[in-house]
Order: C-alpha cells, then structure tokens, then sequence
C-alpha cells in the first residue's frame, strides 16, 4: 500500500490551479527533475510552475515538493521555499532563489531532484500553498518539520500535481 498524501489529512482549503510544462500530473518525471549524486544521475532542475484562482487574502505562497514514499518513517523533503510575493504566479525552469530557500533532505537550501533507492518507483508531490502572510519568519535554517508547520497554519488554498519516478 502506497504511503498517503499528507494533504489529505489536513484541515481542507479551497484548491486552485497548477500547471507545468515539466511536471504532468500522474506522470513520470523526466531526467531532468532527477537528483545528481547518491547514485543518482540527472540534472537537478527545478520544473516550470504557474498557479492561478488562488484564493482572495492571499499574501504570498510556498512551493514545496514532497516524496511520501521515502523509507524514512516522515518521508523525504525534495523543496520548501516561501516567502513568495502574492503578485508572482510562476516559475521558470531552474528558477533562481525566489523568496525564502529551506534546506531539503539533501541538507542543500535548493531544489533537489528525485532520487529513489534502486529498484524503487516514489511519488513527488510538487504543491504552491497560498497563504495568509507576506512573510512566514521562519529562518531558511528551520527543520523541514518547522517550515511545514508554519506553512500548513498559514495555508488558505493548495494546488498540488503528483508524479512518480523510478530507478
């Protein structure tokens, strides 16, 4: 049995739009979304996003990419950055630093790609939350498990695309 999506278990927000040219919902990830080291050889770009009909109130967003799957017990954190003016609705491919950048799972304050253990097919939950503040004040040095905190209390609307990759 696959591992839940988290967001399903939250309170429930309205949800709103998200697309990509990178990422397709229920499809596989290219190479290029693919982390490039622990056995791994992709090229580690962050995917194309653009969100709209994000709920009124919204004071800025989040992105954040998210494997359920991982053998960790808590799962693995591929993304979290925030801070994001309400006025942007979109990332380019291989964005540069917009907002505030946590450190992932990798240990890296970057987008870091999928990388399964060997033999394995894992899910990506790429999200842009819609929050309630223009900005979160949680430092870019937090734990993944402060940065969700803060952005679920603040969470007014969600659009997510899942996609999968295996090695």
């Amino acid at each position: 049995m696959p591992a839940p999506i988290p967001y399903e278990f939250l309170k429930p927000v309205p949800a709103f739009d998200l697309t990509s040219t990178d990422v397709q919902d229920g499809g596989t990830l290219s190479q290029d979304q693919v982390f490039d080291d622990w056995g791994h050889s992709g090229g580690n770009i962050s995917p194309q996003l653009a969100w709209s009909g994000f709920p009124e109130g919204t004071r800025s967003f989040a992105i954040t990419v998210y494997d359920p799957d991982a053998p960790t017990g808590s799962g693995f954190w591929h993304w979290l950055t925030w801070d994001i003016p309400a006025g942007v609705t979109s990332v380019e491919r291989g964005a540069p630093e917009i907002g505030t950048t946590g450190r992932n799972d990798y240990g890296q304050n970057a987008f870091g790609g999928a990388g399964p253990p060997a033999g394995e097919t894992h899910r990506y939950i790429f999200a842009v939350h819609a929050l309630d503040v223009a900005e979160l004040g949680v430092p870019a040095d937090a734990t993944t498990g402060q940065i969700g905190f803060n952005i679920v209390a603040h969470t007014i609307g969600r659009a997510y695309i899942v996609a999968s990759y295996g090695s």
